[in-house]
């Protein structure tokens, strides 16, 4: 990390090339690093971590005194809270990730020519990627573990909201790295709140390979359109679930709860309920009840206000990520309007679909273009952890190079390797 002198010296564009250049000279060292090294570093800051407890809920205060100040919405402070039980989420986190299968260096689809000549493809790591990011400063260690098992080098750019927070979990990581022989500037967080930061990260394709944002529509719409290096875009969640005609009410009133409930500020939160309508009248009234006693506000179309004392429901509501106790309920002409529905206004996260029917199941399955499609599931388990990944950089709503939660495999690239034997070309 630069020197205090350092970052009062200089510009932000003259910043942000020294990351870029100590990042890709970071990358190299990974390049060549063993598996053994990479844990010891994802141990070692797991460690520090643990230690500098109070020195991270301390820096968090400041940011949330400072959200509170400027008026961020529940669910954004909700996102920007860190609790010694999100401390040790996050030190779990890199345990998990360390005791991973290591997937730099692994060959698949080896196959023998009738030349005798043997073609594989080997996984290797992006190299330098650069993640921008809102809010979790818990983002900064799982992006950390990430690029790093993988044998990246990356630059975080997190949220202006969770700038104090960032910058002491930046200092734990590059502690880590150091005392376990890796270089510190393997991972680098942008220590400024200047937007023009973002601009330079997104242009840097002499140092940069990969852009991940993780963020609103606006963010993501900005870096699309600016960026001169890929994009593997996470995109908001506006997750759906549809309860089918042959559900089993009992099942489809526990998912949705949760599906709703889990926690309404995490991109898997279900934000659309869509019913089918031969059931509406025996599942929508203890439904919405339910949700009402557990604080949400429930919007629907004329047929839900028909059934439940409920808001009104307005073509925004459909289009909306609420990320908070809100939602829109919406009945529905049986399997292919849900579909049509999902695949209008959905952001193509997560969409679930709670049916005892085969075939149902089976055409949502094919039929609907979301990354994760789910049968008789919440779309809360929308997370690299619950998918077995350890922890995620992101969901990617993206359908190259990698779609749905951004793990280990997410962040390497795969080369092909040819084994010959003195062969020449006739």
């Amino acid at each position: 990390m630069m020197s205090e002198v350092q970052k009062e010296s200089i510009d932000t564009a003259t910043r942000m090339t020294l990351l870029g250049q100590q990042a890709r000279k970071a990358s190299q060292v990974l390049r060549s690093s063993t598996t053994q090294q990479r844990n010891n570093a994802l141990g070692a800051i797991a460690a520090e971590l643990s230690q500098q407890r109070d020195t991270l809920l301390k820096a968090n205060a400041h940011d949330i005194a400072r959200g509170e100040r400027e008026g961020l919405s529940e669910a954004l402070m909700d996102r920007l809270l860190l609790t010694p039980a999100r401390i040790d989420a996050m030190i779990a986190g890199l345990e998990t990730v360390a005791a991973l299968p290591d997937p730099v260096g692994g060959i698949d689809e080896l196959r023998t020519q009738a030349n005798g000549l043997r073609i594989g493809r080997m996984r290797t790591p992006l190299g330098v990627i650069g993640i921008i990011y809102e809010s979790r400063p818990n983002v900064t260690v799982d992006a950390a573990a990430l690029c790093l098992k993988s044998g990246n080098a990356v630059i975080l750019r997190g949220g202006s909201e969770a700038f104090e927070s960032n910058c002491a979990i930046a200092r734990c990581i590059a502690s880590g790295l150091e005392q376990a022989g890796l270089p510190g500037h393997a991972v680098q967080l942008v220590e400024t709140t200047d937007r023009d930061a973002v601009g330079a990260l997104i242009t840097a394709s002499e140092y940069v390979d990969v852009i991940i944002p993780r963020g609103g529509k606006s963010l993501i719409k900005r870096i699309s359109e600016q960026a001169t290096i890929p994009v593997i875009k996470h995109l908001e969640g506006l997750c759906h679930v549809f309860v089918d005609r042959h559900a089993s009410l009992e099942m489809a009133s526990t998912i949705a709860f949760n599906a709703k409930c889990f926690r309404y500020g995490i991109c898997g939160a279900m934000e659309t309920l869509l019913v089918d309508r031969d059931i509406a009248d025996a599942f929508l009234p203890d439904m919405i009840t339910r949700f009402k006693d557990a604080g949400v506000t429930v919007r629907g179309c004329a047929a839900v206000q028909a059934l439940a004392d409920v808001e009104p429901a307005t073509e925004e509501d459909w289009q909306t990520e609420y990320l908070g106790p809100f939602l829109s309920i919406r009945v529905v002409e049986g399997l292919d309007a849900a579909i049509e529905h999902i695949n209008h206004y959905g952001s193509h996260h997560t969409d679930a679909i709670v049916s005892d029917h085969f075939g149902h199941t089976q055409r949502f399955l094919t039929q609907v273009d979301s990354s994760s499609v789910m049968i008789n599931a919440p779309t809360c388990f929308a997370d690299g952890a619950q998918y077995g990944l350890g922890a995620e950089i992101g969901i990617s709503t993206d359908k190259l190079h990698v779609r749905g939660p951004v793990g280990l495999e997410g962040l390497t690239t795969r080369k092909y390797i040819v084994l010959g034997d003195g062969h020449v070309r006739t």
